[in-house]
């Protein structure tokens, strides 16, 4: 969609890397946003340098919705041509990636632009606001909910490198952070608050005394500690045990399925930043 404005944004590095977004999108894939969603369409906004991200995410989400539409959206027109020529390789049957996948890229930053009146059901927008000031956070959220289907959700969060330490905001389409999940690579995990590192924007700066997000990791440090006595049975049955211990002692952790991934989730209310 051809708006005649440029792009709402700033140029991110553009790092990117195959399985980078493995752990978020195995999330969104399960989101009721998606599995109820009238209309399909999922945005991925700051795809980086390389489309494999966005394709990687299709691949994952058609799984859960075979009509399942993915649109990457980068503020760099190279980035998008480069993309453009990725996919046509993928259509031309010569990738991993199945031919007739229901991908495209366009030119676009936090205005989502969308053809035809189409209101996304999710965006996803990894590794993005990690430039920006903390005090820019709630506009851009603004701007992308604005953007959102009813009952739709943006994810918005930051990796490192290789995928092993993934933390996102869950935000309603009116633009209010619900939630926050840490997913963790467990085989050799030395301390839960390494996610510190990796928090997204809104919170990343929090993580001193006094600050909620700052006491939820931790705790989370003290109870992966003391379920040391159990590493024996394996890193999952010590991070489901410190997940226990956690919920005990008052936290109100969500999803309690999803901890065997290495995953935990709470209320946004329970980490959110002191005014």
């Amino acid at each position: 969609m051809a708006t005649g404005r440029s792009p709402i944004g700033q140029v991110t590095r553009g790092t990117t890397g195959t399985n980078r977004l493995r752990r978020v999108d195995r999330w969104i894939a399960r989101h009721p946003a998606l599995r109820r969603a009238a209309d399909p369409l999922v945005i991925d906004l700051g795809y980086g340098a390389s489309a494999v991200t966005t394709l990687e995410l299709h691949a994952r989400l058609v799984r859960t919705r075979k009509d399942v539409e993915v649109r990457g959206l980068e503020i760099e027109p190279a980035r998008v041509a480069r993309a453009n020529d990725q996919l046509a390789l993928v259509q031309a049957g010569g990738s991993s990636f199945a031919a007739d996948a229901r991908v495209s890229f366009a030119l676009g930053g936090f205005e989502v632009p969308v053809p035809d009146g189409r209101r996304p059901a999710v965006i996803r927008a990894m590794n993005v606001l990690r430039q920006y000031r903390e005090d820019e956070v709630a506009e851009a959220w603004a701007r992308m909910c604005g953007r959102l289907a009813p009952g739709g959700v943006l994810v918005e969060g930051t990796c490192d490198e290789l995928g092993r330490i993934v933390t996102w905001v869950a935000v309603s389409p009116d633009a209010l952070p619900r939630s926050l999940t840490v997913s963790l690579r467990l085989a050799g995990l030395q301390h839960p608050s390494i996610a510190a590192e990796r928090l997204p924007k809104a919170l990343i700066h929090r993580n001193v005394p006094g600050e909620a997000v700052h006491a939820f990791l931790a705790a989370l440090d003290d109870e992966w500690a003391r379920a040391a006595s159990v590493a024996p049975f394996g890193p999952v049955h010590r991070w489901q045990t410190a997940l226990r211990a956690m919920e005990a002692a008052g936290w109100p952790l969500l999803a309690r399925s999803r901890w065997r991934l290495g995953e935990v989730t709470v209320p946004w209310t329970a980490v959110a930043p002191t005014e």
